[in-house]
């Protein structure tokens, strides 16, 4: 806040007008403003020694003649344009500035973990909506395998259905000639593409968080939906544990990052839907400044699930060691997130 200064030596003054006031203290305004508009786009460099140190003088100067103008009630106008000056220098001399490496900096320990703590109980329900999907799916194709063929599209299976054998699907989750012919293929391709599919669906989630959020938790559902019917395939033939080593390396990054987004768009629907005092605009402007924080986040997380991936899944076969990989960067993620910190993203 912009401080008064004593108004005791103004209040004596004998009356005089605007301009006369004007007169004798303009041009140190127009001085201070100068130096003000060179600060703002040169930076320090741009001012000499001698007017660096002019700076502060001119500002005392200005709140001086705040002060004086506040305590005879001269022009609104001239009021008005003493306020934005002094505000303006107040915020340049001594206002924090960081640079962009502090910037980023604070958003990776600060503004994106406080942001994902901020939507934690947006997060539960969408978990809980995938898993949900999960649990449905599998049930259904368990007992019933055509139920397989509504929920996984052919393109996706790539022959990883029912009727595949156990020796075609253990091929391909890394333990046969698949995987010997994925490993001699661009697996910085294929990263690629996993990254920029996963991204898609997740900004989409996130999108259409707005329409009260009932399209995020449908397409999360449907997420769930199409692991559970995989499982259900992997499981039926024997091979839930090592299907479980190939989704664990990188599944957990990418499922953690799916709810995170489904909670960001969740985010958005709830202040639609119940904005409190405030409206809806602003309820839902407002949610989107943390939901945004999350977004930037995940997908930093996507690419990290992608590489894992693209990379891990496909160089690392061992399942203990895919299992290993998979629950240490649970941990981290979590570890990374929920540690406390000293205030709450709102």
């Amino acid at each position: 806040m912009i401080p008064d200064l004593p108004v005791a030596a103004a209040l004596d003054a004998p009356a005089f007008s605007t301009g006369r006031f004007r007169a004798e203290r303009e041009a140190d305004w127009i001085a201070f403003d100068a130096l003000l508009t060179r600060l703002e786009k040169r930076g320090a460099k741009g001012l000499s020694s001698e007017e660096l140190l002019q700076l502060p003088v001119l500002y005392r100067a200005t709140l001086s003649s705040l002060s004086i103008a506040r305590a005879t009630s001269l022009d609104k106008a001239l009021l008005d344009h003493l306020e934005a000056l002094s505000m303006r220098g107040y915020f340049l001399i001594y206002g924090v500035r960081q640079s962009r490496f502090d910037r980023m900096a604070r958003f990776f320990t600060r503004d994106w973990p406080l942001a994902v703590q901020a939507v934690w109980k947006e997060t539960l329900i969408i978990a809980a909506i995938i898993i949900l999907g999960a649990i449905t799916s599998w049930s259904l194709v368990s007992s019933q395998p055509d139920w397989y063929y509504s929920f996984v599209d052919e393109g996706m299976a790539g022959g990883r259905d029912p009727r595949a054998t156990a020796e075609f699907l253990q091929s391909t989750i890394g333990h046969g000639k698949a995987a010997a012919s994925e490993e001699d293929g661009a697996l910085h391709v294929f990263a690629t593409f996993l990254f920029t599919h996963n991204s898609q669906v997740s900004i989409l989630s996130f999108a259409l968080g707005f329409a009260f959020g009932i399209p995020t938790m449908m397409l999360e559902f449907y997420q769930g939906i199409s692991l559970g019917a995989m499982v259900a395939v992997f499981t039926g033939k024997g091979l839930g544990y090592d299907f479980g080593g190939w989704l664990f390396i990188h599944g957990t990054t990418e499922l953690f990052a799916a709810a995170l987004s489904g909670a960001a768009g969740l985010r958005i629907g709830a202040a639609v839907v119940f904005p409190g005092a405030r409206s809806r605009l602003q309820a839902a402007s407002d949610a989107g400044r943390t939901a945004g924080k999350v977004m930037v986040g995940v997908i930093i997380m996507l690419l990290v699930a992608g590489l894992l991936e693209g990379f891990g899944r496909q160089l690392i076969t061992d399942t203990v060691m895919r299992y290993g990989i998979g629950t240490v960067m649970l941990l981290l993620w979590f570890a990374y997130y929920y540690i406390p910190r000293r205030s709450a993203a709102t």
